[in-house]
C-alpha cells in the first residue's frame, strides 16, 4: 500500500479522512484536489470544480466537507450539515454508497432522500439533522412545503450545499427552481452559505458561476482540471437508409395469408447494417451505445438480443431508458459496474451522468448527437485506466433521386456529426443557456412559499423570489401581472388583511405529489407481465388490445388495456415495434452550424471517416455548390423560399418570428428557414426593411408565434406574459440582426 504525498491539502484533512485516502493506496492527490480542498475546507467562498467524469472532483469535495463536519464533533450538539443536491435519484443512490464507505465506522450520518427511501431513515434526519442529506431539487421542494414552519430548525446546522452535475440544472425548469430553494433556505437561516458545484462539461465558467450564485458569479471561485485527456479512438461511418424488404402492408398482408414474417424483413437495411456492425466489435466487452431515442433503444436493444439468441450465446445487449422500470435499469447498472461478464447499454441519456458504471470499452452513438456537451460528457465514460476513448458515430441519410428535397442532399447529419467531432477536438463546449425568465416556474415557487408560511404578502414574494434572487430578471410590472393572473384563475385569493393564500385551483395543484416537479410529468400506462411491472408508456400514445410492441428490449402482445387503472397487461409475442415515446431533441449553436458552413467549403477530409461517410461528405459538398449554396443563401424550392443562415436554432427561431412580423410566413426546419408562399426577391426585400426600421420588441415578435405553451403552468399564462416569456427562452433579436446584416451585405 503506498502513502500519499506530502501536502498541504492532505495534511489539512481530518485524520479520518486522510486514512480513508491511505486505504484507497493513492500515491498522491490529484491536481485537482490539491486546489479544491483548501478553497472549499475555508468556507468562505463558492467554489466549481470542472473536471472529466472520473476525475475525482467528488473527492475533492467530500474529503473537505466531511472533514469540516468531524470537526465539528459527533454528537447532535456539534456536528453540523451538509446538503448535496443532485439530479438524478440512481446518482443519490451512487453517492451514498460512496460516502458510506468514507464515513464507515464514524458517528457522521449519510442520509439519502428521495421517493424510493424508507420513511424511517427520513425521520432520523428530522429528529437529528446533521451530517450528509443526499437529495433532489423535488424532495427539497417537499421539504420546503410539508416542513414550512420548522425549515430554520432543521437547517440552523447548514455548513454546505453541494450541487453534483451542475450543468445539468442550468438554463432549465429545474435549475431555477434549484436557485430559488437555494435562496430561500438562506432567508430561512439568514446567512450565505458556501456553495460547490460540480460537473464534467461547462462552456463558460462565468455563466456557470452566475448560476451557482446569482449576483455573485465574481466570488465563485472556479476550479478547472487542466489533466489532459488520453488517446482517443475515433470514427464515423456513414450508412445509407434502404427500405425494409416487406413494407407495413405486405408485411400485413403475408400474416393474413398466414405465413410467418421475419423481424429482419420489417427493418430499415441500414439499421440493420448498424445493429450487425455493433454486435461484431462490441460483443464480449462494455459498452455504451447512445441512440438519440428510447423508440431507438428499444429496436436496436431488441435486434442485438435476437443476434445472441440465433448464434445461442448469452445475452449481452440491454435497453437502458426512463420509462423501464427501477429494477431493469438497476440489473443493467450492477452488470456494467460488476465487470464479470460483457455488458453493452442500450440507452439514452440516462447513463449520460455520473453513475458509477466503472468503465467502458467504448462508446457508440447513433444519430448525429445535439450537443457537443453531451459528446464530452458520453465520452468521459470511456478511456479509463490509462486505456484509450473509443467513440464510433453511426449516421444514417436517405439515398438520393430526384424527388429528395434540396436540403436531404446536404448530407446534414453526417455534417453536423463532423462538426460536433471537430469542435470536440478542439475542447470547445456550448455555453449554458441563460436569461429565461421561467414564469411557470415562478407560478410553483410562489405557490410554494405561500405554502411554507402559510400565507405571504405580494411584497414577501417578491423580496423572497425576485428582489436580488434567483428571478431578479422579472421585473415588477410582470411580476404584479403574474399575480393578478394568478388570482384570476384560482391559484391565488386574497384575505382581507392582504394576506395571500392558495386559491381553490392552487390548493389543489400544491396537494397534489406532482406539484414538488418544476417540469412536465407525462401521464403514463403501466406496462406489466404475468403481473410485475417492466416499465411505463406515455399514455397519449395510441396502444389497442392486439397491439405488438417492442419493449425492454423484448417483442410484447398487448392482452389487457385497463384504461381506469393506466394499466397495460403484455404476453411474449414474436412479433413488434418500437413504441412512440415523444420527447425533442437539443438546441443546436451557432458555432455548430458555422463550423458546418466551413466543412462545406472545404476539401479537408477527415481521417476519421469511413467509406461511407467519405462518400456522404463528398456527395454533400457536391450538393452544397451545385445548389449555389457556396455563392448564395436563397434557395427556390417551388412555391417556398429556403433560407441557410447557417445560424443557431435560437437565431433561425427570432428571425423566423421576424420575417413572419414582416408577412412572410416563416419557420424553422433543421438547419435552414422555409419561407412559404413566397419568392427569393420578396424574402430579400423583407430583410431589408427589417435591417432599415427600428426592430420590434422580442416580446412582439413571439407574439406572432404559435404553440408557445411548453413548460408545467405554462397554462395559467395569458398571451401577453406567455409571449414575455417565450421572448425570454427563445428569442434573441441581437442574433439575428446580425444575420440579417449578413444577408442583406451578400445581395
Amino acid at each position: 500500500m503506498s502513502t500519499p504525498e506530502p501536502s498541504e491539502a492532505f495534511e489539512s484533512l481530518h485524520p479520518a479522512m486522510q486514512k480513508w485516502v491511505w486505504r484507497q493506496g493513492w500515491a498522491a492527490l490529484r491536481a485537482t484536489q490539491e486546489q479544491t480542498i483548501p478553497a472549499v475546507l475555508g468556507g468562505d467562498c463558492d467554489v466549481i470544480v470542472a473536471a472529466a467524469t472520473a476525475g475525482g472532483k467528488t473527492e475533492a469535495a467530500f474529503l473537505p466537507i466531511l472533514s469540516r463536519l468531524l470537526a465539528g464533533g459527533d454528537d447532535d450538539a456539534g456536528m453540523g450539515l451538509a446538503l448535496y443536491i443532485s439530479p438524478l435519484k440512481a446518482l443519490i443512490n451512487d453517492q451514498y454508497g460512496r460516502l458510506d464507505l468514507m464515513t464507515d465506522g464514524l458517528d457522521l450520518p449519510v442520509v439519502p432522500w428521495h421517493g424510493d427511501i424508507p420513511q424511517k431513515l427520513k425521520h432520523g434526519f428530522l429528529k437529528h439533522p446533521r451530517g450528509m442529506l443526499l437529495i433532489t431539487p423535488e424532495s427539497l421542494e417537499a421539504i420546503c412545503v410539508t416542513h414550512g414552519h420548522r425549515l430554520a430548525s432543521l437547517f440552523e446546522r447548514l455548513e454546505y450545499v453541494v450541487v453534483d452535475e451542475l450543468h445539468a440544472f442550468i438554463g432549465v425548469e429545474r435549475g431555477m427552481q434549484l436557485q430559488s430553494l437555494m435562496h430561500r433556505l438562506e432567508l430561512v437561516i439568514r446567512r450565505r452559505v458556501p456553495r460547490v458545484g460540480l460537473s464534467a462539461t461547462l462552456g463558460d465558467m462565468q455563466l456557470a458561476a452566475g448560476f451557482l450564485r446569482p449576483a455573485g458569479a465574481q466570488s465563485v471561485r472556479t476550479i478547472v482540471s487542466t489533466e489532459d485527456a488520453g488517446e482517443l479512438k475515433l470514427q464515423i461511418r456513414g450508412y445509407r437508409q434502404v427500405p425494409p424488404a416487406l413494407s407495413p402492408r405486405q408485411a400485413e398482408a403475408t400474416e393474413e395469408s398466414g405465413a410467418e414474417v421475419a423481424v429482419e424483413d420489417t427493418i430499415q437495411g441500414d439499421v440493420l447494417d448498424i445493429s450487425q456492425h455493433l454486435f461484431q466489435v462490441l460483443r464480449g466487452t462494455n459498452n455504451l451505445v447512445f441512440a438519440n431515442s428510447r423508440g431507438n433503444v428499444e429496436t436496436y436493444a431488441d435486434l442485438l438480443r435476437r443476434q445472441c439468441e440465433q448464434l445461442r450465446v448469452p445475452v449481452e445487449f440491454f435497453p437502458h431508458h426512463g420509462s423501464l422500470s427501477k429494477e431493469l435499469r438497476e440489473h443493467v447498472e450492477t452488470g456494467l459496474k460488476a465487470q464479470t461478464q460483457p455488458v453493452t447499454a442500450v440507452c439514452t441519456s440516462t447513463l449520460e451522468m455520473g453513475i458509477d458504471i466503472g468503465s467502458v470499452a467504448s462508446i457508440a452513438q447513433i444519430g448525429p448527437p445535439h450537443q457537443v456537451a453531451s459528446m464530452r460528457q458520453r465520452l468521459g465514460r470511456s478511456g479509463r485506466r490509462g486505456e484509450a476513448a473509443v467513440l464510433r458515430i453511426y449516421i444514417q441519410e436517405r439515398e438520393i433521386d430526384h424527388k429528395t428535397p434540396a436540403p436531404d442532399r446536404l448530407r446534414p447529419a453526417l455534417f453536423q456529426a463532423v462538426a460536433m467531432t471537430e469542435l470536440l477536438l478542439s475542447r470547445w463546449t456550448e455555453p449554458p443557456l441563460h436569461g429565461a425568465l421561467h414564469l411557470s416556474t415562478l407560478i410553483q415557487q410562489i405557490l410554494s412559499v405561500i405554502a411554507q408560511h402559510g400565507g405571504t404578502t405580494a411584497q414577501g414574494l417578491w423580496n423572497a423570489l425576485c428582489e436580488n434572487a434567483p428571478f431578479a430578471a422579472v421585473g415588477q410590472d410582470n411580476f404584479v401581472a403574474l399575480l393578478r393572473r394568478m388570482g384570476r384563475t384560482g391559484l391565488l385569493s386574497q384575505s382581507a388583511d392582504g394576506t395571500l393564500l392558495h386559491g381553490e385551483v392552487g390548493e389543489r395543484i400544491v396537494n397534489h405529489y406532482s406539484f414538488f416537479a418544476a417540469f412536465t410529468t407525462p401521464e403514463e400506462f403501466t406496462l406489466a407481465v404475468d403481473g410485475k411491472v417492466i416499465g411505463t408508456l406515455p399514455i397519449d400514445r395510441p396502444v389497442a388490445e392486439g397491439d405488438y410492441l417492442i419493449f425492454a428490449g423484448r417483442r410484447w402482445r398487448v392482452l389487457r388495456l385497463d384504461m381506469t387503472h393506466k394499466r397495460i397487461d403484455l404476453a411474449r409475442a414474436g412479433g413488434g415495434r418500437a413504441p412512440t415515446f415523444g420527447g425533442t431533441a437539443g438546441i443546436v449553436h451557432d458555432v455548430v452550424r458555422a463550423e458546418m458552413h466551413d466543412l462545406y467549403c472545404g476539401q479537408e477530409v477527415p481521417v476519421y471517416l469511413d467509406a461511407g461517410a467519405q462518400e456522404l461528405l463528398a456527395e454533400g459538398r457536391h450538393h452544397f455548390h451545385d445548389l449555389g449554396l457556396d455563392r448564395t443563401a436563397f434557395l427556390d424550392a417551388g412555391e417556398d423560399v429556403f433560407v441557410f443562415p447557417w445560424a443557431g436554432d435560437i437565431a433561425l427561431d427570432t428571425l423566423a418570428a421576424m420575417l413572419t412580423e414582416s408577412r412572410i410566413r416563416t419557420q424553422r426546419e433543421g438547419v435552414y428557414l422555409c419561407a412559404r408562399d413566397t419568392t427569393t426577391a420578396a424574402v430579400q426585400e423583407a430583410l431589408k426593411r427589417i435591417a432599415a426600421r427600428d426592430q420590434p420588441a422580442p416580446v412582439e415578435l413571439a407574439a406572432n408565434v404559435e404553440n408557445k405553451a411548453s413548460e408545467k403552468y405554462d397554462e395559467f399564462l395569458d398571451d401577453d406574459l406567455l409571449s414575455v416569456d417565450w421572448a425570454s427562452r427563445r428569442l434573441d433579436a441581437n442574433a439575428a440582426l446580425q444575420i440579417v446584416q449578413r444577408l442583406c451585405a451578400s445581395n
